[in-house]
């Protein structure tokens, strides 16, 4: 055992963060001992403490130290030299007591491993006004699970359980219960086990709409001749506020669409339902009028949410016959199209952001695509993804991704692209990445 098992720090420290003064807290209470390696057996497999640290100090001294479960006080175990003045203080009393809110339970615990007690549990002393309470045998102290007090009409000003053990080298120490002590940590518990339960419900609620949202997103691709295409959104968090669909339209027309709502989390999941609700429901209209389409959704959208609410979208309409792109922009990022001949064009804004404005309009641009072009509708979940140096992926790296997987399929591309944000970006995911390829085919 030459080196730490775990943190001297292991336990939370409290804080007081207003403070202007130093932290300062006990460290450690030194206890001598014969044999470092014996008494470490004890504390860590017959008391069941933690080992704090065991290592050896520049001058070769073995230092070892154990800490109860809770709390933050550490003992530690000094072998001192046989004949020294610390040799002798070995086997003493050593005036460090141990607080439980059920001293009956650890003193059942600890004898069936062995520990070697001094006496049975008594109760402490019980001080009423003007009068004195003897204390009482461990049989009366046993009663509601050995911490409770005589009754009277009146309650004690403290009152307790207590006992004495010794480790293997005869060091004792007190074991004590206060009534003060154990009903605060009864309210504790029951705080702690309410808002872990809370935790639960919120957590299993969230796993919940994590699998709705995912429902949300495009189950079944309609089949195109010209086009292969495919999708993937994922999320910073349990749920977000990317969206992206395929919209069936009829008459060999696919809607392709990706949005983002402003926002994170919960709040930005609900928004993004309530696009893809308006979109679906009303695109019926987006074979003849898309820009009409866009004008009733956002109308519904300015409607159902707050001043600050808006999204970010990019609808286009696929001609599946005649290989013809139409799109609106509505302040998102703008799309790649990526021809056969590697060269690039985007598919810049063509109008503002939906949600913020009553009265909104929008421009359609068109492209025609041919057999080779790739289309690229993305997030910036993206391109803001950053590396340890503070460096975005930033569009570049995406139009080099685009080109450097060009030949494959477009969910392979997909998947490759993705890969390539995760091993430019190593760190923790903090937005939504959202990403649709589509391949224009000979047919």
């Amino acid at each position: 055992m030459d080196s730490a098992s775990s943190s001297p720090w292991q336990n939370e420290l409290t804080l007081a963060l207003d403070r202007n003064d130093p932290y300062l807290c006990l460290h450690a209470i030194k206890i001598f001992v014969r044999d470092q390696d014996r008494s470490l057996r004890f504390y860590l497999e017959q008391l069941g403490f933690n080992l704090v640290y065991d290592t050896r100090l520049q001058s070769g001294e073995r230092w070892v130290a154990v800490a109860p479960p809770d709390g933050t006080a550490i003992l530690a175990l000094v072998a001192p030299k046989p004949g020294s003045r610390d040799y002798k203080l070995i086997g003493r009393a050593t005036q460090v007591a141990f607080v439980t809110d059920n001293v009956l339970a650890k003193f059942h615990e600890w004898s069936r491993r062995g520990v070697k007690f001094r006496r049975l549990p008594r109760l402490k002393r019980l001080k009423y006004e003007g009068q004195d309470v003897s204390s009482s045998s461990s049989t009366q102290a046993s009663n509601s699970g050995g911490n409770s007090m005589l009754m009277g009409e009146r309650s004690p000003v403290w009152g307790g359980v207590f006992t004495r053990f010794e480790d293997v080298d005869g060091n004792t120490f007190s074991l004590v219960s206060f009534d003060e002590v154990s009903q605060a940590l009864d309210e504790q518990r029951r705080a702690l086990a309410e808002k872990l339960e809370l935790e639960r419900r919120a957590a299993q609620e969230l796993e919940i709409a994590k699998q709705v949202q995912m429902r949300l997103f495009p189950q079944t691709l309609p089949p195109l001749v010209t086009l292969d295409y495919a999708g993937m959104c994922i999320p910073a968090r349990a749920v977000g506020g990317d969206y992206y669909d395929f919209l069936d339209l009829g008459r060999d027309r696919l809607g392709l669409v990706i949005g983002d709502i402003s926002g994170k989390g919960i709040a930005a999941a609900l928004l993004m339902a309530n696009l893809q609700a308006n979109l679906r429901s009303l695109c019926a209209i987006a074979l003849d009028q898309p820009q009409r389409l866009l004008q009733s959704v956002n109308q519904l959208f300015w409607e159902n949410t707050g001043d600050n609410a808006y999204a970010t979208l990019l609808f286009a309409e696929y001609d599946d016959r005649d290989r013809r792109l139409r799109y609106a922009n509505c302040g998102h990022l703008s799309a790649l199209l990526l021809r056969g001949d590697n060269t690039l064009e985007r598919l810049d804004s063509t109008s503002t952001v939906l949600g913020i404005f009553k009265e909104w309009d929008c421009a359609m641009g068109e492209r025609q695509l041919f057999a080779g072009d790739t289309l690229a509708l993305y997030t910036d979940g993206i391109t803001e993804s950053f590396n340890d140096e503070d460096e975005e992926y930033g569009e570049q790296r995406l139009i080099e991704s685009l080109r450097r997987h060009s030949e494959l399929g477009s969910s392979e591309l997909l998947s490759s692209i993705v890969d390539d944000v995760r091993r430019f970006s190593t760190r923790e995911q903090h937005d939504d990445i959202t990403l649709i390829v589509a391949k224009c085919l000979a047919g």
